[in-house]
């Protein structure tokens, strides 16, 4: 009982820090496990374990089921759509015609690319990206630390206010009537590899609501059970996982031991002032993440 009440403690009042930040992850199996603790204590008569446990257990639950709900999708029939797709390519290794058969798939108007590298980039390009997507703003790095933007509609370069601008690199779209859609390939340093750094990438993403709107696309290396991402929707942004009620769907790890992976730490975050209409995640042969797709709709 002690350490699901403590769970339920430490995500309530956002007292995670250093290696409990990873930890808060795992928020949805912490939920379950409650309802398993709560329903031992019953069985032997513990009344007090059971009362805390089922505190534990309700709290966890109104935290998590939400985004397996969804409250703010809307139909998509007759109105202007945008559609999105992203994949994390596991330091290059992924399986780029892969990639562009999802491209073909569901024929995305952006494709943001975490963990690019110029290899990948190269094979991207043989594999027929360009003739799909033939816009781009690209900053492939060894190593994994780059990542990338390809778009249907032209791109241009925004300038970093950061120190991540390989990583998270930004660009502003122009859509056929003129608007102007601003973005960028979040991929901030996991916090299990320095937690100042990657809380310092999430304050560095843009709040939304004014000028162009924002879509911020990629692997966050965060869930909503962390409060900097809470604090990150809340400047602006609909998540389009939660908003569908498919914000549970794990994108990582994905691999022979977890296909399905465990964690939702791929998003697509939408300024509020765009509908969303669908979400999905695909498997990615050759990645440790499941892409990730959306389909929004244009104020």
């Amino acid at each position: 009982m002690i350490p699901v009440a403590l769970w339920a403690i430490v995500r309530a009042f956002g007292l995670e820090g250093g290696g409990l930040t990873s930890l808060m992850w795992f928020t949805p199996y912490a939920a379950v496990a409650a309802l398993l603790v709560a329903g031992v204590a019953v069985a032997l008569h513990n009344w007090a374990a059971a009362t805390v446990a089922a505190i534990a257990t309700v709290y966890l639950a109104a935290t998590v089921l939400p985004r397996a709900i969804g409250s703010e999708a809307v139909r998509a029939e007759g109105r202007e759509t945008l559609t999105v797709l992203s994949a994390n390519v596991y330091l290059g290794s992924a399986d780029p015609s892969a990639l562009v058969a999802l491209v073909d798939r569901y024929h995305p108007d952006l494709l943001s690319v975490q963990e690019l590298t110029p290899s990948f980039a190269r094979r991207l390009r043989r594999a027929g990206i360009a003739r799909r997507l033939p816009h781009s703003v690209l900053m492939a790095q060894p190593r994994g630390r780059g990542g990338g933007l390809y778009a249907r509609h032209p791109l241009s370069p925004l300038p970093h206010q950061t120190q991540f601008p390989a990583r998270m690199p930004r660009a502003s779209m122009v859509l056929p009537d003129g608007r102007r859609l601003r973005l960028v390939a979040v991929h901030p340093f996991p916090p299990s590899m320095d937690v100042d750094l990657w809380r310092e990438a999430l304050e560095s993403l843009p709040a939304a609501g004014s000028g162009a709107p924002w879509l911020l696309i990629g692997d966050f290396n965060a869930t909503f059970d962390q409060t900097e991402f809470r604090d990150l929707v809340d400047r602006g942004y609909r998540d389009a996982g939660a908003a569908t009620g498919k914000g549970l769907q794990p994108t990582w790890p994905s691999g022979q031991v977890f296909p399905w992976g465990l964690m939702t730490i791929d998003h697509v975050l939408a300024d509020r002032r765009l509908g969303i209409s669908e979400y999905g995640v695909d498997p990615l042969p050759g990645s440790d993440h499941r892409a990730i797709h959306a389909q929004l709709v244009l104020p």
